[in-house]
């Protein structure tokens, strides 16, 4: 499969500028010039960057010049430790993977989309002269699949906006059910030889996001370590999270647990990627930090061993907070353990 070299390796800067309050004290400190220079010290190729339109867009649609600059400004510092960077629309006006957002109508409102195209012509005319160092994400995380075909026409012709302004530039696309692997094979043939295909991978759900209040049907004390066996996993599963549909039926793996359930949730989005001689991303794959650390990195030398048998290039979740920091205190006894696994 094609390799993205430059983007291999790398870490998302997740609840910096976006799932946040956007106050001015945030934006300056949750991450500054010497946490870049800490992560280029750990081996990382490129940094993932989440943006929420409200940074860049008032909520009338006006563009806001002090977003756009404390992006350039980030960009800046990766040239300078040598970084490449995804820049990546976490939320745009209408749309956003969080429900609690109150973010509707996107994919039926072409004032909505006509917004999303214009607010991408301009990313690309501000940004596209960085070259190679940077690459565009167009949304991230479509939920639902009923709104696939709408999201594959939207997206192709955001595509299409972008190239009459940065006709090099990467471009990632990704699918339905959060991103999901499984959504791969049903996105838009690539238009040119400058698309990459996007996933994310959080598998298996139960493990990954132990104890989190924002799963549904997830309790609060629920904790697991990464060794169990595939029985084990889809009991679990289906007692506490019976829509975490991809623990239930890609895998009839037996035994443990272990990088064999990521070459089988993986193999048709590879194929997918191989047949169409596209390069493929993991753009976020991480463990909550109610998880053991020793777990912890057992998830991480799995999910490792089939990324770079492929060649997927992928950021994991998250440098800071977020539940899933990777420069936590929690994370500190392992940390050297985790760094030659990104």
């Amino acid at each position: 499969m094609r390799r993205w070299e430059g983007y291999e390796k790398g870490v998302n800067l997740g609840g910096w500028f976006s799932q946040c309050d956007y106050s001015r004290e945030h934006l300056e400190h949750f991450i500054q010039e010497e946490d870049i220079r800490q992560l280029a010290g750990w081996g990382v190729d490129h940094l993932r960057l989440p943006v929420d339109y409200n940074l860049v867009e008032t909520e009338e649609g006006a563009y806001k010049e002090e977003g756009f600059a404390y992006i350039e400004r980030c960009i800046e510092w990766c040239r300078k430790y040598n970084l490449n960077m995804i820049l990546d629309l976490h939320k745009t006006a209408g749309y956003s993977f969080d429900a609690g957002e109150a973010e509707e109508g996107f994919f039926t409102s072409k004032g909505y989309q006509e917004r999303f195209y214009r607010l991408w012509e301009e990313f690309a005319k501000r940004f596209s002269s960085y070259g190679d160092a940077i690459a565009f994400e167009l949304l991230n995380e479509v939920t639902d699949e009923k709104v696939a075909g709408l999201w594959n026409e939207i997206a192709s012709a955001c595509v299409e906006r972008i190239r009459k302004i940065a006709p090099a530039t990467k471009i990632l696309i990704g699918g339905y059910w959060n991103n999901s692997v499984m959504a791969v094979k049903d996105l838009p043939l690539p238009m040119d030889e400058n698309i990459v295909y996007n996933f994310h991978c959080y598998d298996p759900l139960i493990f990954t996001h132990q104890g989190a209040g924002w799963v549904e049907g997830m309790p609060l004390d629920f904790r697991m370590q990464f060794h169990h066996t595939m029985e084990e996993y889809q009991a679990y599963t289906k007692k506490y999270l019976p829509n975490s549909w991809t623990m239930l039926t890609v895998s009839n793996r037996e035994g443990e647990l272990d990088s064999g359930y990521f070459e089988d949730l993986f193999a048709e989005a590879i194929a997918a990627a191989e047949e169409r001689n596209v390069p493929l991303y993991c753009g976020e794959y991480g463990v909550i930090d109610n998880a053991d650390a020793k777990s912890t990195v057992e998830w991480y030398q799995a999910i490792h061993e089939v990324f770079e048998k492929h060649h997927i290039g992928r950021a994991a979740w998250s440098y800071r907070a977020m539940n899933f920091g990777l420069d936590s205190q929690h994370m500190a006894p392992v940390l050297s353990q985790i760094l030659p696994l990104l």
